[in-house]
């Protein structure tokens, strides 16, 4: 019977061990909504880091009916009643506002969130380019926000989606 070296059993053991981990990929984190003043909106938001993207699936209620502008904003401050404590757009590329599915976007736009006649939205989508937990485009920390009317991907630099609805920090978990 042939015997392994010790040392190589160790790394064997490792990867046995990170296998059975459940293979849930890469980092996580989350946002809690909550609604800013005079407005009712709030919900939970989860990010997923898969490769080069992250996967985000959000849960909104208490919108209006329609699309409402969804964006990651650079600061996560919700102090200010307004939420505009939470800056702009995340742009670390320091393009302009556009489309998520389109070359030129910043970081944190997003799609819509479209809710339906009782006020509720969700969202599963893929985002390229962004990460949880390192390097510049870097999404925990930041500022995350629903905003009031839906994003037309052409206003600079802001798509004309209004006031802002809710705010959340995105932490990791």
């Amino acid at each position: 019977m042939k015997k392994f070296p010790k040392l190589a059993v160790v790394p064997l053991v490792a990867l046995l061990a990170a296998c059975a981990g459940g293979g849930t990929g890469g980092p996580s984190a989350e946002a809690v909504m909550s609604p800013t003043k005079g407005n009712s909106a709030s919900g939970t938001v989860s990010f997923r880091q898969e490769g080069d993207n992250v996967v985000v699936v959000a849960r909104i209620s208490g919108l209006t009916p329609g699309a409402h502008g969804f964006h990651i904003h650079e600061k996560g401050d919700c102090s200010a009643p307004d939420a505009t404590s939470a800056g702009g757009h995340f742009n670390p590329s320091g393009k302009s506002h556009g489309h998520p599915d389109h070359a030129d976007h910043h970081a944190g736009d997003m799609p819509q969130l479209t809710a339906d006649a009782t006020g509720n939205a969700s969202l599963t989508a893929t985002l390229p380019g962004l990460s949880i937990g390192s390097g510049a485009a870097n999404i925990v920390g930041r500022g995350l926000i629903v905003h009031a009317a839906p994003d037309d991907y052409k206003t600079q630099p802001t798509g004309n989606s209004g006031a802002r609805v809710a705010c959340g920090v995105i932490a990791a978990k």
